[in-house]
C-alpha cells in the first residue's frame, strides 16, 4: 500500500510545474499584443549574462527559428495560450524575437495569375 507521501505521476496527473509559476504569477504579456496568429521568428540575438531563460523559453526560441504563430507554438509546446503569450512577450521584449505582419490583401499574389500558372501547369 502506498504512503500518504508517495504519490504516482503521470500524464493524467498534469504537469509537475504549474503554469502561473512558469509565468510568476502574471497573466498578461507585456508590450505588443500577441493574438492566435501573430507570426513571431528569432532575431538571432543572444541573451546578456544576466538573462536566464526557462527551459520553455528556450524551446519557443528553438522553434522560432523558423517563422511560426502564436497558437502554433502554444499546440507544439503543450502550454496554455496564455502562458505562451506571457512567455513570447519577455522573449519579444529581450529582442529575441520579433512580430511579423502578415501580408496585407494587396500584397499577396492576384488569385486570377494564381489560376492561371495552375492551369498551365497541369496543362503541361
Amino acid at each position: 500500500m502506498d504512503s500518504p507521501r508517495e504519490r504516482w505521476i503521470d500524464e493524467a496527473a498534469g504537469p509537475i510545474v504549474r503554469p502561473y509559476a512558469m509565468t510568476r504569477g502574471r497573466t498578461r504579456p507585456s508590450g505588443e499584443r500577441l493574438d492566435l496568429v501573430t507570426l513571431l521568428v528569432a532575431t538571432g540575438r543572444t541573451t546578456s549574462e544576466h538573462v536566464r531563460l526557462s527551459p520553455e523559453q528556450q524551446r519557443l526560441l528553438e522553434l522560432c527559428q523558423r517563422q511560426n504563430t502564436v497558437a502554433d507554438l502554444a499546440s507544439e509546446l503543450d502550454l496554455a495560450l496564455g502562458v505562451v503569450r506571457v512567455l513570447l512577450g519577455d522573449l519579444h521584449s529581450q529582442g529575441l524575437i520579433e512580430v511579423r505582419q502578415a501580408a496585407t490583401p494587396a500584397e499577396q499574389p492576384d488569385r486570377l495569375l494564381l489560376r492561371k500558372v495552375l492551369n498551365d501547369l497541369r496543362a503541361l
